[in-house]
């Protein structure tokens, strides 16, 4: 089976437009989270706050195509070039069929909404001729691939807030199986819209703002209440080791092992044991076929609701046993918020980066520990450390949809 390896990373976050400002913010405990700023909040009763990505310029696309893209879609784009620079593949001429993609999103929500109001307004004949190629969940993979003549498989991955995590085990599948030398994967999310925001309220399970915004999402902490929402990108290049070899590329890590599993339990709630995130993890621990004591860093979904932070912890518990006490554990939506389809493979270069430059990133705003949810889980700084030699990303999803990602550090 073909070994697999990670040789370039991109992303676009509320704390940085690419990796390294987003992985310096993340290291020094820095929030993106604050309120929003993309919508007219007036009819809301609570002012809502997000993870914004700011500043954002995508004048690295093509400007024709870039008239009629989603925001999801450019912030896609846009993360999988710079995942493509970082890795040294020239993209001058065509990928052509050895490189594929799985780039997954919910969808071009901006693009319905726009649309939407469009019909409203002016009637069924006003609405884009452009409106179904850009509103669907893979539309960014098919962008990604006219962009750089990737011409190798190109799907989509939906699996809820597991998505990027499972977008990036899939493309793995892909290499490992022979039907790719590359793959260009990853997530892009966003959701700011007025009405995908009344939505999550919904659901009761949004953090307050209290007295300053950017220290709302609390996970592991006995005061949390809720997640907060975001947008964002996420892109990897993994490519087979003897491919990355052949062109002396420089490996950020290897991926080991891939899980992918369901609670088949309920739509919303996760059934309270942790099983079947336990299932995945240890899916991705056979796969990797490694001694679990190995694992020293778990970069954990960590949404910050009472729910995810109780079971998630039940979950490691079981995959690990008494290991699970000897993990660091961090939530990086603490200060990212939770950029829904983005964030597994955000987060997964996260884990990439902890086992490449040997440090940590830290939970923010962990304060007052919980008895449920009584691990380490790096409480408020970054921690230096000197033999990681596995980190392990998971994600969880509503509709039951778990993902781990398992990575070892590259010899």
């Amino acid at each position: 089976m073909n070994r697999i390896v990670v040789t370039g990373l991109g992303a676009i976050t509320p704390i940085g437009n690419d990796v390294p400002s987003t992985w310096q913010a993340l290291l020094e405990g820095r929030s993106g989270i604050g309120y929003v700023t993309r919508f007219d909040t007036s009819a809301f009763t609570d002012r809502p706050i997000a993870g914004e990505v700011k500043d954002f310029q995508p004048d690295t696309l093509p400007p024709k195509q870039l008239r009629h893209m989603d925001r999801y879609t450019q912030l896609a784009c846009a993360a999988a070039l710079q995942a493509l620079n970082d890795s040294g593949i020239d993209i001058s001429h065509p990928l052509g069929p050895e490189c594929g993609v799985v780039f997954s999103a919910s969808g071009g929500y901006h693009v319905i909404d726009e649309q939407y109001r469009v019909f409203a307004e002016k009637g069924p004949r006003r609405v884009s001729p452009f409106m179904i190629t850009h509103m669907l969940p893979d539309t960014s993979s098919g962008a990604i691939a006219v962009l750089t003549g990737a011409m190798g498989p190109n799907i989509a991955v939906t699996a809820a807030c597991a998505t990027g995590a499972a977008s990036v085990g899939e493309a793995a599948e892909i290499i490992r199986r022979g039907d790719a030398e590359v793959m260009i994967a990853g997530g892009a999310e966003a959701p700011l819209i007025p009405v995908i925001y009344a939505g999550f309220a919904a659901l009761r399970a949004i953090a307050t703002p209290g007295d300053d915004p950017s220290t709302a999402c609390k996970p592991f902490d006995r005061r949390r209440d809720g997640f907060v929402i975001a947008e964002g990108a996420g892109a990897l290049i993994l490519e087979s080791l003897e491919h990355a070899q052949a062109r002396r590329a420089r490996v950020y890590a290897e991926l080991a092992g891939y899980g992918s599993s369901n609670d088949a339990f309920d739509m919303a709630a996760s059934e309270d044991s942790g099983r079947g995130a336990a299932l995945a993890i240890d899916m991705a621990l056979r796969k990797a076929a490694i001694d679990p004591t190995r694992v020293g860093y778990v970069n954990a979904h960590g949404t910050g609701t009472l729910m995810n932070d109780r079971v998630e912890t039940h979950a490691l518990k079981r995959a690990f046993a008494k290991h699970a006490y000897r993990l660091a554990i961090s939530s990086t939506k603490s200060m990212t918020g939770h950029m829904m389809g983005a964030s597994g493979a955000v987060e997964a270069i996260f884990s990439v980066l902890a086992l490449d430059q040997q440090v940590l990133p830290p939970t923010a705003h962990y304060e007052e520990p919980d008895p449920e949810c009584d691990l380490d889980y790096v409480p408020q700084h970054a921690r230096l450390v000197s033999n990681l030699e596995a980190a392990l990303s998971t994600s969880i999803g509503l509709g039951g949809h778990n993902a781990a990602l398992l990575f070892t550090k590259a010899e």
